[in-house]
């Protein structure tokens, strides 16, 4: 098809959809309830606060006439876009989302979803993480998605377990030092 009978909108969007973090086929996506609102509180503003005002910009910017070169109207455009791209993104992950309440975790002396794990790699180096949802992911903050290599490996194992995970650099073994999970509420 010539790309003379294509919609500038289809393009832009099959190379955002590219950005998109998705999910292995068959993967449930875990969230904790923090989590889960954290996407419901972004989806809210974008729809109630965010798109109205890009809506209002672009609404004057149209109204000033030629629009082929009206920066305000075209960034606006391309601003609707995105904003309208993330919300269908944030509909479907709070759709499929299954929240898992780390806090009522009953087996606390084992690694599963939610717990923060302490443990020291093979070079003597020690790592806290927190093992979330794929959404949830902050490395900065020590929380990594509970699909990834080193959640995978940790999952299951106890306090002075030792567990082999497949890094770049190889093959390496982390012992467990701590597992911590939030306190129940009330």
């Amino acid at each position: 098809m010539s790309k003379a009978f294509t919609r500038e909108n289809d393009e832009v969007e099959d190379d955002l959809a590219d950005d998109v973090p998705s999910l292995p086929a068959g993967v449930k996506n875990y969230i904790t309830p923090q989590g889960f609102d954290r996407l419901r509180q972004e989806m809210l503003n974008l729809m109630n606060v965010e798109r109205p005002e890009v809506v209002k910009v672009v609404a004057w910017a149209a109204s000033n006439g030629d629009r082929s070169e009206n920066g305000d109207y075209l960034y606006g455009k391309k601003r609707l876009r995105e904003i309208d791209r993330r919300i269908r993104f944030l509909g479907k992950r709070l759709e499929s989302a299954e929240v898992v309440d780390p806090a009522r975790q009953p087996r606390r002396e084992q690694v599963f979803f939610g717990a923060t794990v302490t443990y020291v790699n093979s070079r003597d180096e020690e790592h806290t993480i927190t093992i979330v949802g794929a959404d949830e992911v902050d490395l900065e903050r020590g929380h990594v998605s509970w699909i990834s290599p080193v959640a995978r490996a940790l999952l299951k194992a106890q306090v002075g377990d030792a567990v082999q995970v497949r890094t770049p650099a190889g093959l390496d073994t982390l012992e467990v030092l701590a597992i911590r999970y939030p306190q129940p509420q009330g």
